[in-house]
């Protein structure tokens, strides 16, 4: 039995020692095979490559040749044209030398030019003794007697010792010169050594011909036209190493250019001259130089690559294919640890998607926790301002209203950051007044500007559109972080917002850009006093932001009208407009090497920035996100201690509906219209600043007239002859602070007392722009009144109207702002549900300014006692994170309740013939601090029918409303 194990043993081991030799000669022949058949097509290919680039470099090597030819043709022109026949000549020894040695960049192949004339043995004599010298040969022995000459008369320094050599002495020289005449072409000489370089060159001569010469001209005109030669020594060498050097800097590659005008001794102009016979890959180039007479080729060798793959294609092949076998036991060993790996992938997905749960669910808590108080503060000031209020209280109002909104927005942001890594974000498609949303944006800023004494101006040009489409509340919280941190981190100077179309901001920038770049040289931009043409005078970041750009945005100039009727005529017939947006600051500026992180989330330009200006470093990187989803993209300037420049652009549809009269108001009502046709002086030395004053004062419809000095104001006034600012209807003169100087302006001083205490009836009143509260106080004695900046129209509105006791228009009643919300809501029983007795009392007062019938519990358990069918309510607001029982929840029982008592109802009532039945469905709302998306289908799910997220206003109480009040009536059955 043992033998027959090991005979088993000994027969197994064989076969296997057979099939592994099987499996090795199986493995060498397909190495060999796949050997051979790539070496063969490699052969092929590096055959046809060789071919290729032969016959492109020998086509560029004829080429660069013909554009020396060229070259030199023209200078035989200029020669012809200048010299020929002219007494004086236009051309003499120096002006040659110098023309042809500025020139020589455009024949960098040849050493240097020459030019012999010819001259007949009867002029020899008259020639010599103009010239003052005798012709040499080429051994500087004088030229022996012949029939004609041919001596250097003018030659480039770098050939200078041809000069008084007769071409025609030497015999080569002289068949070239009369070969050349005769063809009319450039021909060459043998080659040789090339003085200077040692090179090996030829000699282009070329024949000049009197200008009169015909295109056809037979032989004999030619040698009668010809008035001289134009010589050059042709460096064939460097030709041939600047256009091959690539392929003769590979070692596999041999070059060779063959003078092969005989061709039993051809001569080497460049390359080895012995050539190796056993490299297999040869290839012969013609080239044509344009010498008839002479023949040149080009040759290329190609030596046979090392033959590596004979050993390492084999080996490699056979590697594999023992690898091969290797691969297939080693896969079953694999397969349970990939296994494994997968079920612990699974695990690790599932932990994942519960971490993304509870991620959203943290967010829409913290939401709603920090939120629910803002609602209070919002809800609050908006119910101050339905009281009446003097238009001073109200801007106060509406401004701590924008700043609670700004907090929210704040707030948001890590939302927003959520929101977008998630790809969440949905943008909106509203109306919106876009001048006052920057009048908004400003505002927020205003006390902090005034703290620093810093400038704080926003300019919208005229051609941009007053009411848009898009996103108002992101397009808002891309300006509040940009214009946020500009007032931040700038402590002297301005800041600037400036809105125009995209297409202009293009187009105007770059007429400016070569000539008119802010702070460029200290000329163009700058005014006499060395201040710069800004809104504060401090340089800017941006160069391309100067006066000279600002300017041409104006829509009152002439020329800019022009322009931009022909070239925004495209944009105006589109429903949608790119708007270019630019937040300009004086500031410290972003150093360098923290440029290229400014957008990184939570990255701070160094560590000191967060200590002393704060901020978590989110805001640039939402802003650039945003600018992105709004079909824009943002971008940045910034100069160390200079300032920076961020520009952002927004693609937004044009609005046709007015806001104004539309029942979803903005927050801000309509400029009034008492000023309008009213005339004003302004006085300031800043064109930008100035123009940026103009802007808000002709939104009012004051007509304003701008000056820069005292002295021309003087003049406006009675008792001046020769007034050059017009004094009718001119009640209101503004001033900018830095422009007044009260121990120098003593004429305007006297003037203005006296007008005050004389012509106080006439009713001109004067107001002083200033940038800090603290001048207010000073200047509160000699001014009607001190305007304090950034202004806006609705400030300067206010200002006036207590200035002049102007009769504003009647406000309009609260109960019919709009109207169609009122009609909606007037009567209606509606259920506000809330565990916070401040939102309750501002879910109820916005409730019953419109009409309604208000009634308010505290829990979820207690509206679903009081919503049992049959009940009196019209509407519920729910609340949806509430004790006890939570909103959801709320909803669901009071939905099943419903389907409960309508069946019930409904089969009670299906065997009366011609019975109505009355469907019990009570519309209720949503009203969360929760912004995210889950939240809001979580609210559907659950069987709400809209959403109100707090704090909520107007438009989001009419839209909700207007879809679910309208036509309560129930549906029948």
């Amino acid at each position: 039995m043992g033998g027959n194990k090991y005979c088993a043993a000994m027969t197994k081991r064989r076969w296997r020692g057979l099939a592994a030799a099987a499996w090795v000669l199986v493995a060498v022949a397909c190495s060999a095979v796949m050997h051979w058949t790539m070496r063969r097509e490699s052969m092929d290919r590096a055959e046809e490559r060789l071919v290729s680039m032969c016959e492109e470099r020998a086509r560029m090597l004829q080429e660069q040749f013909g554009v020396t030819v060229n070259h030199v043709h023209a200078i035989a022109i200029l020669i012809a044209t200048f010299n020929y026949d002219k007494s004086p000549s236009a051309i003499d020894q120096d002006t040659f030398a110098k023309y042809t040695a500025r020139t020589s960049f455009e024949r960098p192949l040849l050493n240097g030019v020459a030019y012999a004339q010819r001259v007949f043995h009867h002029e020899r004599e008259m020639f010599e003794s103009q010239q003052g010298w005798i012709m040499n040969t080429m051994q500087r022995e004088p030229a022996p007697p012949q029939v004609e000459y041919a001596p250097v008369i003018f030659s480039q320094d770098t050939v200078s010792y041809l000069a008084r050599i007769d071409m025609m002495s030497g015999e080569e020289d002289r068949e070239n010169i009369l070969r050349a005449r005769t063809t009319g072409k450039a021909v060459l000489t043998n080659p040789f050594r090339l003085l200077g370089s040692n090179h090996l060159g030829v000699v282009l001569t070329f024949a000049v011909y009197r200008p009169d010469l015909p295109a056809d001209a037979s032989v004999e005109q030619r040698v009668e036209a010809t008035i001289g030669y134009l010589g050059g020594a042709f460096d064939v060498e460097s030709l041939v190493e600047n256009l091959l050097s690539k392929l003769a800097g590979n070692q596999d590659i041999v070059v060779n250019v063959y003078d092969v005008t005989n061709a039993s001794e051809a001569m080497v102009l460049y390359g080895p001259s012995s050539s190796d016979e056993r490299v297999p890959f040869l290839h012969v180039s013609m080239l044509d130089f344009g010498d008839p007479f002479r023949r040149h080729e080009m040759r290329y060798r190609q030596k046979l690559p090392m033959q590596w793959s004979a050993i390492t294609n084999p080996l490699g092949t056979f590697v594999i294919w023992m690898l091969l076998g290797y691969s297939i036991a080693a896969a079953y060993s694999r397969y349970d640890k990939v296994t494994e790996d997968c079920r612990k992938m699974e695990e690790l997905k599932t932990q994942a998607e519960a971490a993304d749960v509870a991620k959203s669910q943290f967010l829409a808590t913290v939401s709603h926790e920090i939120r629910t108080p803002m609602n209070g503060v919002l809800g609050m000031l908006d119910m101050l301002l339905g009281t009446d209020l003097t238009m001073t209280q109200k801007d106060y109002a509406q401004t701590a209203q924008m700043c609670g909104r700004a907090l929210i927005t704040l707030i948001n942001d890590v939302l927003d950051r959520a929101k977008i890594e998630a790809g969440k974000l949905e943008l909106e498609a509203v109306p919106f007044d876009l001048r006052s949303l920057m009048d908004d944006v400003i505002s927020l800023f205003s006390s902090k500007s005034r703290e620093k004494c810093i400038e704080l101006a926003v300019f919208v040009c005229d051609n941009v559109p007053k009411d848009v489409l898009g996103d108002p509340w992101r397009f808002r919280q891309i300006l509040t972080n940009l214009v946020g941190n500009a007032v931040k981190f700038t402590e002297r100077g301005h800041v600037f917002v400036r809105v125009c179309l995209a297409d202009n901001s293009n187009m105007e920038a770059g007429q400016v850009l070569n000539g008119a770049m802010n702070g460029k040289d200290g000329r163009v931009d700058s005014t006499t006093n060395g201040a710069f043409n800004t809104l504060s005078g401090f340089e800017a970041a941006d160069r391309r932001n100067s006066w000279q750009y600002f300017k041409m945005l104006l829509s009152d100039k002439e020329s800019l009208l022009d322009d931009l009727e022909g070239t925004n005529s495209d944009q105006s017939d589109s429903d949608h407009v790119t708007l270019a947006i630019s937040i300009e600051d004086t500031g410290v500026g972003i150093p360098l090497q923290a440029q290229d992180r400014v957008f990184t989330p939570f990255m701070q330009a160094d560590s000191s920035t967060s200590r002393n200006y704060g901020g978590t470093g989110i805001g640039l990187s939402i802003s650039k996100c945003l600018a992105e989803l709004m079909g824009g993209q943002i971008s940045f300037v910034s100069r160390p201690f200079v300032g920076s420049t961020f520009t952002f652009s927004t693609t937004l549809k044009r609005s046709y509906k007015d806001i104004s009269v539309d029942s979803s108001r903005s927050l801000l009502e309509a400029l009034p219209t008492a000023f309008k046709g009213m005339k004003a002086i302004l006085i300031d030395g800043r064109p930008v600043r100035s123009a940026v004053t103009r802007y808000h004062l002709k939104r009012l419809g004051i007509i304003v007239q701008v000056v820069n000095n005292m002295s021309a104001v003087v003049k406006a006034f009675p008792g001046q002859n020769g007034a050059t600012v017009s004094r009718e209807k001119a009640t209101i003169l503004f001033i900018e602070s830095d422009f007044w100087r009260p121990e120098t302006d003593v004429q305007l001083l006297n003037h203005l007392r006296e007008h005050k205490n004389r012509q106080l009836s006439d009713g001109h009143k004067v107001v002083l722009l200033v940038t800090s509260e603290a001048d207010k106080d000073k200047y509160g004695s000699i001014f009607d009144i001190v305007m304090c900046k950034p202004i806006r129209a609705s400030m300067i509105a206010s200002s006036i109207q207590q200035l002049l006791k102007v009769e504003m228009p009647e406000r309009r009643n609260n109960h019919n702002r709009p109207s169609f919300l009122r009609s909606l809501l007037v009567g209606k029983n509606i259920l506000v549900v809330d565990d916070n007795k401040v939102n309750l009392r501002v879910a109820a007062a916005a409730l019953k300014k419109y009409g309604a019938n208000v009634s308010c519990v505290e829990s979820g358990k207690d509206a679903i006692s009081l919503l049992q069918p049959p009940h009196c309510f019209d509407a519920c607001f729910m609340d949806v994170q509430m004790p006890e029982m939570d909103g959801f929840e709320a909803t669901r029982q009071i939905r099943q309740t419903e389907m409960r008592v309508n069946e019930e109802r409904k089969n009670k009532l299906v065997l009366i013939e011609g019975s109505t039945f009355v469907e019990y469905h009570l519309p209720v709302l949503a009203m969360t601090a929760d912004v995210i998306q889950a939240t809001y289908e979580k609210c559907i799910k659950s069987g709400m029918d809209g959403y109100v997220s707090k704090p909520f206003d107007e438009e989001q109480l009419y839209q909700a409303v207007s879809r679910l009040i309208v036509g309560t009536t129930d549906s029948t059955v």
